[in-house]
């Protein structure tokens, strides 16, 4: 017998068979950056940009961030503003394509 109760355990399965069921997967990342590297054979690596607000010096901190994102045919040139989309894994690091 398990720690936990009959009644805890039956709620968990109906719980999973209910989110498997009506297909509740989380919505995908959608990202916006700039094209830093387009060396790679249908990959380009984008710089995202986001604004942490630092508590202690009450201001903003820009962080940036580097992802390598999937462009079939390297259709993009550096500098260029793109927006990528989180997806299934490409690669060991490729995790998003481009839109």
């Amino acid at each position: 017998m398990s720690i936990f109760s009959k009644k805890t355990e039956d709620k968990k399965v109906a719980a999973k068979a209910e989110k498997a069921s009506t297909g509740t997967a989380s919505k995908p990342k959608v990202l916006s950056g700039i094209v830093v590297s387009t060396k790679m054979k249908d990959t380009i690596v984008v710089k995202v940009d986001r604004f942490v607000k630092v508590p202690k010096y009450e201001r903003f901190m820009k962080i940036s961030k580097k992802y390598k994102a999937h462009d079939a045919g390297n259709t993009k040139k550096e500098g260029e503003t793109v927006s990528i989309i989180e997806t299934r894994p490409i690669s060991k690091d490729k995790n998003f394509k481009v839109i």
